[in-house]
């Protein structure tokens, strides 16, 4: 398992550590504000890519004889 370059023993190592510092109280709720955090940024994400793909074809429609396939 690698996330963000981060092998299973280092994130179950950063977890541990967590528990010991903020307690199973804290720590889930700082896992839940993580949690939505991350389902804000996919979201903005995902809206920026569909609408860069959007202007991307309307460019290719308005200007058909300038998009090349080398």
């Amino acid at each position: 398992m690698d996330f963000l370059g981060i092998g299973g023993w280092e994130i179950l190592l950063i977890l541990v550590i967590a528990l010991i510092i903020w307690g199973p109280g804290r720590a889930a709720e700082i896992g839940r504000t993580l949690g939505k955090m991350l389902r804000v940024l996919k979201r903005a994400t995902s809206e920026l890519t569909a609408q860069v793909s959007k202007e991307i074809e309307e460019q290719e429609e308005q200007h058909p004889s300038q998009h090349r396939d080398d």
